[in-house]
């Protein structure tokens, strides 16, 4: 595992999170339940994605390339912003 793609990752599932909670009110998660949902999703969902879709994770530790870590962000915040909506969406249906 390569410790720059994870926290690259991380920081882009945070950012998805936000996102994801900012888009749909109902099922937000609050900023910081956002930002905590979508950073654990960004950073085991982005590896499971760069695994399966062989994304640049050797590329980033050999150098930090521009394209290594585009594709980090974009999988990183994907699977944030899919984290953090969907355990929203769970939240509000149990409340109920």
């Amino acid at each position: 595992m390569d410790m720059t793609a994870l926290i690259v990752q991380a920081i882009s599932g945070a950012i998805g999170g936000n996102a994801a909670g900012a888009v749909s009110k109902s099922t937000s998660l609050g900023t910081a339940g956002n930002t905590i949902a979508g950073a654990i999703g960004g950073g085991i969902g982005g590896q499971i994605l760069s695994s399966v879709l062989g994304g640049g994770g050797a590329a980033a530790a050999s150098g930090l390339d521009f394209g290594a870590i585009a594709t980090g962000f974009a999988e990183g915040g994907v699977s944030g912003a899919l984290v953090a909506a969907v355990i929203g969406y769970i939240k509000t249906k149990m409340a109920k």
